[in-house]
């Protein structure tokens, strides 16, 4: 009778960017808010970036008042 082992898989917590350098969170700052836009134009979770509540707030935020002002795409084609 084999005995199936589990493995630890090991996360690491990611850092929030915006906290670490203090960069501000600007809807006009295009090269910024397009790291955090997947292929088809979501805004990417939490858990993927890194980011911390509070940034994740002002991150959409920002993304969504470019999007807004036609600086982003809704949907990437």
């Amino acid at each position: 009778m084999a005995v199936k082992r589990q493995r630890k898989t090991i996360r690491f917590k990611k850092k929030c960017i915006f906290c670490k350098d203090k960069t501000p969170i600007d809807y006009k700052d295009i090269d910024l808010l397009s790291k955090f836009i997947n292929v088809k134009g979501k805004i990417t979770s939490r858990r993927v970036n890194g980011n911390c509540a509070k940034h994740q707030r002002k991150l959409a935020k920002a993304i969504k008042r470019a999007r807004f002002l036609a600086l982003l795409p809704y949907l990437a084609r």
